[in-house]
């Protein structure tokens, strides 16, 4: 099978957007490609929520509703099922950030409950997703990640957290939907791997339903997924893995810098992607006992992912192997792919605005940050709004 620039196919990638919506992305993406109006932006949008000011309508008919399919589970319904007609499956992500008290992590333990029931019931979902720190403290995670001994409330907080991800997980084997665990910085990462594992060894008996996150910055991540596969083989239970590049660079270095300790981040961008390729490679290698969520807006990792599959003769639409993107970013990704028959999903997030903010403005922060990710977009959309012109063009003559 030909694969090469099936991603330029801008007709597929934004089938699904309107006139309008056409529009709306390519402006908001020119908004974001001025690294300053972000900043500004970012303080200002932050200033504004702490203040109580009344700007959800404008949030909401912006940034919101491009990179987030609504506020609550039935709100995303209509995004799911458009998606879907075009083969395109969702990952709901409940986005709300920073929460800090117990009556919090048990709501998003019940959201999250809520999302594995509607998975089992719509074809569209076959895949949930948490955070560790939607179901406890950070601070919490990282004194357990440290060794240290806990206080005797402290370990009573820290069963309640282990219940947590057990009833999850418990919940996704009854359902038969898998579960994402997503990873988050690296000082409070040793306690939700620790725990990620042991759901594993506990519910991955016949395959994988519990999945961790690989942050392949992290240079010791890919001797991390070969000791894991060891144990997995060695105690007989199946690995799911999603693996990404990272998402907090800038203050995992600056941690390191100020702590005088080394970061755990890869020294350039290009060691970054060798290492996310070789998780990749690795994974594919050992499909028998591990499968892949492989989520990236890289199109070189998945025209390599594309290429692998073919040379061993692994289906395009092989259920132990998943290509996925963020809602909003990289649809001539995700869409052309599932045009091939790949199994695709969108993370899709929702929440109540003010509790997405931080997830919004991360969004824009990254899109600016990344290169050419902005410019990728931008050209894209650029070119389907000509390919449609001329299409109106040669249908009037």
């Amino acid at each position: 099978m030909n694969t090469d620039l099936i991603f330029d196919n801008t007709e597929v990638a934004f089938a699904l957007k309107t006139d309008a919506e056409l529009e709306r992305a390519y402006y908001l993406f020119k908004m974001i490609s001025i690294e300053p109006l972000v900043k500004i932006g970012s303080i200002a949008t932050n200033l504004a929520i702490k203040a109580h000011l009344p700007i959800e309508g404008l949030i909401r008919s912006t940034v919101f509703d491009h990179f987030c399919g609504g506020v609550n589970e039935d709100d995303c319904l209509p995004v799911i099922k458009r998606m879907y007609e075009k083969g395109v499956s969702s990952v709901l992500d409940f986005s709300a950030e920073g929460k800090e008290n117990e009556a919090e992590f048990d709501s998003a333990v019940r959201v999250t409950l809520k999302i594995i029931d509607f998975a089992e019931d719509i074809k569209a979902m076959p895949i949930a997703v948490f955070k560790p720190t939607g179901f406890g403290r950070f601070k919490l995670y990282e004194k357990v990640s440290t060794g240290a001994t806990l206080t005797a409330k402290e370990q009573a907080e820290w069963d309640r957290v282990v219940n947590r991800f057990d009833t999850i997980c418990k919940h996704g084997k009854k359902k038969d939907v898998a579960i994402l665990i997503d990873a988050e910085e690296t000082w409070m990462q040793k306690a939700a791997d620790d725990l990620v594992s042991e759901m594993m060894r506990k519910y991955n008996t016949e395959k994988p339903i519990v999945f961790n996150t690989l942050q392949m910055y992290r240079h010791d991540r890919m001797a991390f997924l070969r000791k894991e596969h060891d144990d997995a083989k060695a105690q007989g239970y199946y690995l799911g893995y999603k693996i990404v590049r990272g998402a907090y660079m800038e203050k995992e270095n600056d941690r390191a810098e100020e702590k005088g300790y080394t970061t755990p981040i890869c020294g350039s961008k290009s060691a970054t992607d060798e290492n996310f390729n070789a998780a990749l490679r690795y994974i594919l290698d050992n499909l028998d006992t591990i499968s892949l969520f492989s989520g990236t807006h890289n199109e070189d990792s998945c025209y390599l992912a594309m290429r692998i599959m073919e040379e061993k003769g692994v289906a395009n639409n092989d259920k132990r192997v998943w290509f996925g993107q963020l809602y909003g970013m990289s649809d001539h990704i995700s869409f052309n792919l599932a045009d091939h028959g790949y199994n695709v999903a969108k993370y899709v997030p929702f929440g109540p605005v003010r509790d997405v903010m931080p997830y919004l403005i991360r969004r824009a922060e990254e899109n600016t940050s990344v290169a050419g990710q902005t410019g990728r977009e931008l050209a894209l959309l650029s070119k389907e709004k000509e390919r449609r012109k001329e299409a109106r063009r040669e249908k009037a003559v």
